[in-house]
């Protein structure tokens, strides 16, 4: 293990001990509110300790093992325990590596995805369908819910824009780096000489507010609209101005609803993503700053960062971030997403962890 690793993993087991203190006291038990905030902390703390403890214990086992093999009755059993706890020091020294990554506190939260068909025409706005189809299918393998916050549908098909609310365990976090430009080149439907065509869609992924933490609007920089829904959605829908447009006049940011049969559902969802959408905003302009200066592979999430292209023809996915390249390009458009996801959390990692190692 290399010793900026163990260091940290030490720190971790003295504040163990010092948590353990804070949690006896009996003035910090009568605090509820401090109470809680330790009892957090030391629950990560321990996950920690415990599996550095366990990796100690190894450790120790290893060089046991190595002292019997000078003893002919004991060499074949030592064999044996060298293989087996080397294995799993490999083993508990990644998953180690990996709790002392930091955690971005947003990563448990639901998501907003939004996709919107850019250059292309139909055939982008065909495509936005189908990646919102990719998105909800991955979902449904992973036991998600997902809602059409909003949606503004093709006349041949697809979506002009679209936003999903998919809630679940860890779905931002999941997510995350599907932020940026997504380009796809086949034949079109409507393409009668076989040409292929290259369009593109952007795609933004937003973690959704906690209620607690959420900006406050103000109402005087607010301009709501009502309007009559379009597209089906039966008699009731294309009879009432239900449909709800919010502006935030400060940044001319602007969140539309008309999905819901009430005026009030939609005014609450179309609130809830305009400050998605502003938080998303203050977000990428940090990300933005923080990946100029240290040029990571993820990128900013920025919808003019070119991240993937999907390429029809060939059956190919390739994610221009990490080179990545899979050639099981209809899989993947039917929700075959995990190996994708995993690769770009992978190289993430990969990231914090250099960045951990030269900030010790």
């Amino acid at each position: 293990m290399k010793p900026f690793l163990r260091s940290q993993l030490e720190r971790y087991a003295q504040r163990l001990e010092e948590l353990d203190f804070l949690l006896s006291r009996e003035d910090i038990m009568a605090d509820m509110a401090q109470y809680r905030t330790i009892s957090r902390e030391h629950a990560d703390v321990t996950a920690v300790a415990g599996r550095y403890a366990r990796y100690r214990q190894r450790e120790a086992d290893l060089v046991g093992a190595r002292d019997m093999l000078d003893d002919p009755d004991m060499a074949e059993m030592a064999q044996e325990e060298i293989a087996a706890a080397e294995a799993e020091l490999l083993q508990l020294e990644d998953e180690l590596q990996r709790l002392l990554l930091p955690k971005d506190p947003d990563d448990a939260r639901n998501a907003f995805v939004e996709i919107r068909a850019g250059t292309g025409g139909d055939e982008s706005a065909l495509f936005a369908g189908d990646l919102a189809r990719m998105y909800t299918r991955y979902a449904a393998t992973q036991g998600w819910k997902v809602e059409v916050m909003s949606a503004n549908e093709s006349e041949i098909g697809g979506y002009k824009e679209v936003v999903l609310r998919v809630e679940g365990d860890h779905v931002y976090g999941a997510l995350r780096f599907e932020s940026g430009g997504h380009r796809v080149q086949r034949v079109p439907a409507t393409e009668t000489q076989g040409r292929i065509h290259t369009s593109a869609c952007t795609v933004a992924v937003m973690p959704e507010p906690d209620e607690q933490q959420a900006i406050t609007l103000n109402p005087a920089d607010l301009r709501i609209d009502t309007f009559r829904a379009s597209g089906a959605g039966g008699q009731h829908i294309n009879k009432t101005d239900s449909a709800v447009r919010v502006v935030h006049i400060p940044t001319g940011i602007v969140a539309e609803c008309q999905d819901g049969r009430s005026q009030h559902s939609n005014k609450a969802k179309a609130l809830q993503v305009l400050q998605a959408r502003i938080q998303e905003k203050e977000r990428s302009e940090r990300a933005a700053k923080e990946a100029a200066l240290r040029k990571g592979l993820i990128g900013s999430g920025d919808r003019s960062d070119r991240i993937r292209t999907y390429n029809f023809p060939q059956g190919r996915l390739t994610d221009h971030r990490i080179n990545l390249t899979l050639y099981k390009l209809l899989a993947i458009m039917e929700g075959d997403l995990g190996e994708v996801l995993q690769a770009l959390q992978h190289a993430r990692e990969a990231e914090l962890l250099a960045e951990l190692e030269t900030s010790i």
